[in-house]
């Protein structure tokens, strides 16, 4: 698997990262221990979890493959905090006293001294922007995180903390949003935030939450996500009359290229500008496979440009450009 640096950073992780929403719930630590080996023996890098996955299972489960399955300096650990963990004074949000007493509790479910890439999962209109900035300024300085990211910020959000932190010692280098086929609309006014400040992607739900493998267009498997009720608003978001002419037009173009609806719309995000690595996430081991297939293809500009024209998303006053 190919590498790419994150951002204007000196960080390189591999251009698909391994999402672990899942680990704890869905998938199990045997599971979990076998969707890592392949990822890795494939070339992958980039593992990405957090704090309140899974109540925090998902950090134990990969701590507890470190060195079993992976050497720890073999891959790229990237957590997240500032989601709602408990109701205690210090459970949520990005207060200092939040954000740097999660990092404690990833260190010590992960069993490691430091994360490669620390990301403040949601915007916190509650506290200074100045407070959440200097508590990651502090993880860097003591060791315990070596980048910074955020994620889920707005175009103004990540360039007000981008602008905060540029020239620093701790730029942020990245911006997890959902970003797909199916959603664009981080094109409006995060892509040209990011650019400007040399922040590097890192799409979630590449795959449009399911929906672009095509598994739905003719109605909902009963062991999808889709038929689960605790994630099926999370699926039906993305399933409506756009959608459906955007996955057929994957299907089309994934007939024609002799490969899957998956690989297209994946290799369509993987290839955006800015992005450095989708992240993906994956049931089973053979979900993954699936993911890490898309690899080797790269698509025909003339069908990069069809697909861009079926999902394009309208662009209006004041981000449209004019002459």
């Amino acid at each position: 698997m190919r590498q790419r640096r994150l951002g204007n950073s000196g960080l390189r992780v591999s251009r698909l990262g391994l999402g672990t929403m899942s680990w704890g719930e869905a998938t199990d630590a045997d599971e979990a221990a076998s969707q890592l080996a392949a990822f890795v023996e494939a070339g992958g890098t980039l593992v990405d979890t957090a704090d309140v996955y899974c109540d925090g299972e998902s950090e134990r489960i990969l701590g507890g493959l470190l060195d079993d399955v992976v050497p720890r300096d073999h891959i790229v650990i990237a957590t997240k905090a500032a989601a709602k963990r408990n109701d205690g004074p210090f459970g949520s949000g990005a207060s200092r006293g939040a954000l740097l007493n999660a990092l404690d509790g990833s260190l010590r479910r992960l069993g490691v001294d430091h994360v490669d890439l620390w990301q403040v999962h949601v915007w916190d209109g509650q506290v200074p922007l100045e407070e959440t900035l200097a508590a990651a300024d502090h993880a860097v300085a003591t060791g315990k995180v070596r980048y910074f990211g955020v994620s889920n910020y707005t175009g103004w959000q990540l360039a007000a903390a981008a602008a905060a932190q540029q020239g620093g010692p701790n730029p942020i280098v990245s911006v997890q949003s959902e970003y797909s086929l199916l959603e664009r609309g981080i094109e409006r006014e995060v892509v040209p935030a990011a650019r400007h400040f040399g922040v590097g992607l890192l799409p979630w739900a590449p795959l449009g939450r399911g929906v672009l493998t095509g598994k739905y267009r003719g109605g909902t498997p009963p062991n999808s996500r889709g038929a689960d009720p605790g994630y099926a608003g999370y699926v039906d978001h993305h399933r409506n009359d756009r959608a459906s002419r955007i996955v057929e037009a994957v299907a089309t173009a994934a007939e024609g290229l002799g490969t899957s609806p998956l690989a297209v719309a994946l290799a369509w995000v993987r290839d955006r500008d800015l992005v450095a690595a989708p992240i993906v996430g994956a049931r089973d081991t053979a979900q993954l496979a699936a993911s890490l297939a898309a690899e080797e293809l790269e698509l025909p500009a003339e069908i990069t440009a069809a697909l861009d024209d079926v999902s394009a998303i309208e662009f209006g006053y004041p981000e449209q450009r004019r002459g």
